[in-house]
């Protein structure tokens, strides 16, 4: 039987990582099942035409030229006393450090029909080859359940491709974990302008169909029916982007330590067997704002929790700070982020907050092609501490976010941003007299008089 020094369960973004970290100073293993690491964030603009399929495809020489062994196999069975893994073939391999990295999958409830055929969701390969199958042969409605920014970057890449497209969401706005709703209003019109109808506060309870679902049941309103084709083809699809999972279901019944949201690590993702160790969306982790449980399955995690876990097998001392979750994503002409908690997520939290808002143009007004942006800021009342920004623009917004969330780690105060030294040209912000998050922190500071 074969040993490594590093197995890596899992051939994602932080199997990858690891890979190329340790793969030239050990011999290491990364285990993959899939065809192929994809580029997940970039499958629903295959759906659209904008990308072709193969482009979203990770070439295995970022594990093999990076000195890492690729195995593609499945995993089923481990045995972290005699520290062996089984795979689906009956063949064992031995590690002396394992590295869990088993993603997360998408969540389908168990309503009534939840089984028929035209029911999926959208997250791997075959999600995304089954979907582009169907979209190509001409589907003619589908309902996409969940308004985040999957759901809705699917959603518009239906409507692209002509496809009629419901929209359903038991929040009450669109994209409700990444701004609050006082900031998507236009985003609702956006997607309505693209033709996607959108149903909020509402909840699908049944599926109905003989063998293909045929009619969407939610708890308010009139049904969604689809017109069954005469050759028996799909003419209608429900896709669950409403959830996700940690996948860990190859360690049930084990001594693994795992809570609601994923494995159980400490700050340097240890989990509680020796020599294991578990990164990305398999893991249960903090808010590095309240320091309480918060779900973050994003690649932006995922990777520098690999990271962090990396340096410390090559001998250091890191530790991963916690969730900040700064994300991004495309409504019609509009580009939205969002970096730590919401207001609605700081109430919930318990924390008392304060807003600011600000709405500066892209580029001096006076230069052709100036676009609005708007900027909020959520700031903790008792410290003053900024806790949570949102931005929605017509140009992106990344770069923006990603300052906020340094400063939301740096533990800046309203206080500190107002004083924000800025840079101001004008094909690249507005007038030298104001900044967008100097004007947000300012407009708290003279609510609340400090």
């Amino acid at each position: 039987m074969e040993k490594f020094e590093i197995v890596v369960i899992g051939g994602g973004p932080a199997g990858i990582t690891l890979a190329k970290m340790l793969g030239q100073s050990c011999k290491m293993a990364v285990i993959r099942p899939e065809d192929h690491s994809m580029i997940y964030c970039a499958m629903p603009y295959v759906i659209e035409g904008l990308v072709d399929m193969e482009k979203t495809y990770k070439s295995d020489t970022l594990v093999t030229d990076a000195g890492a062994r690729l195995i593609r196999n499945t995993v089923t069975k481990v045995d972290f006393e005699e520290k062996t893994l089984i795979f689906i073939d009956g063949t064992r391999i031995a590690y002396e450090k394992l590295v869990i990295a088993t993603g997360a999958v998408p969540f389908i409830p168990p309503i009534p029909g939840h089984e028929l055929d035209g029911v999926g969701v959208f997250k791997m390969q075959d999600d995304l080859s089954w979907v582009k199958k169907i979209v190509d042969k001409g589907l003619k409605r589908a309902v996409v359940v969940g308004a985040g920014a999957i759901g809705i970057e699917l959603a518009q890449a239906f409507s692209y491709r002509k496809v009629a497209v419901d929209l359903v969401d038991m929040g009450n706005s669109v994209l409700p974990n990444l701004v609050d709703e006082d900031m998507s209003g236009v985003l609702k019109t956006e997607l309505e302008r693209e033709w996607i109808k959108i149903h909020l506060n509402t909840k699908i309870t049944e599926l109905k169909g003989k063998d293909h679902v045929e009619e969407v049941i939610p708890d308010q309103g009139e049904s969604i029916q689809f017109n069954t084709e005469n050759d028996g083809a799909l003419s209608g699809v429900v896709i669950f982007a409403a959830g996700m999972r940690p996948e860990v279901s190859l360690f049930k019944d084990s001594k693994l330590a795992i809570d609601r949201d994923g494995i159980v690590v400490n700050d340097k993702m240890e989990t509680n067997i020796e020599d294991v160790y578990a990164v990305g969306d398999c893991v249960q982790y903090y808010s590095g704002i309240t320091g309480k449980p918060l779900s973050g399955k994003l690649a932006t995690n995922a990777v520098p929790m690999a990271k962090v876990l990396g340096n410390n097998l090559k001998g250091q001392e890191r530790k991963y700070p916690g969730f900040y979750n700064g994300a991004a994503t495309k409504v019609g002409k509009y580009f939205v982020g969002g970096t730590g908690l919401s207001e609605a997520a700081a109430k919930s939290a318990g924390i008392n907050v304060v807003c600011g808002y600000s709405e500066v143009t892209t580029k001096f007004p006076i230069i052709p092609g100036a676009k609005k942006k708007r900027m909020k800021l959520v700031a903790d009342k008792a410290t003053h501490r900024i806790i949570g920004a949102q931005i929605v623009s017509e140009e992106p917004v990344v770069g923006r976010i990603d300052l906020l969330t340094f400063a939301i780690q740096k533990e800046s105060t309203i206080e500190d941003l107002s004083m924000l030294s800025y840079a101001s040209q004008p094909h690249q912000s507005f007038y030298p007299a104001a900044n967008v998050v100097v004007l947000a922190a300012e407009d708290i500071r003279k609510s609340q008089g400090w």
